[in-house]
């Protein structure tokens, strides 16, 4: 587990296991949180599928889902994957992020 900012009030911690991980925000006993799966890799990249993001009632409107996926892209970028998106916000987020293409799998 690394910890990717070093404000706890805006900290992003980002867990992994062998078969994916998942970026969480923890704030006040509940936690939001974008999972995804490792599929292998493809052309020199890990390929991975960001499956669901999930941000409780109490925190929403609060930018919380657009920051972890955020941190999901520039995990991405360092890591070198290639995300394959399937939840409907990560999908909806690239449509909005053009930028984001040189992380999108093919």
């Amino acid at each position: 587990m690394t910890q990717t900012d070093a404000d706890p009030a805006t900290a992003i911690t980002h867990e992994t296991s062998p078969s994916g991980g998942r970026f969480v925000y923890r704030a006040e006993g509940a936690e939001a949180e974008l999972t995804y799966a490792t599929t292998g890799a493809s052309a020199g990249a890990t390929r991975v599928i960001a499956d669901h993001t999930y941000v409780p009632h109490a925190m929403r409107g609060q930018g919380i889902a657009a920051k972890l996926t955020e941190q999901l892209i520039a995990t991405a970028r360092e890591e070198h994957w290639s995300i394959l998106p399937r939840c409907s916000y990560v999908v909806t987020a690239f449509k909005r992020h053009p930028e984001w293409n040189d992380v999108l799998a093919d």
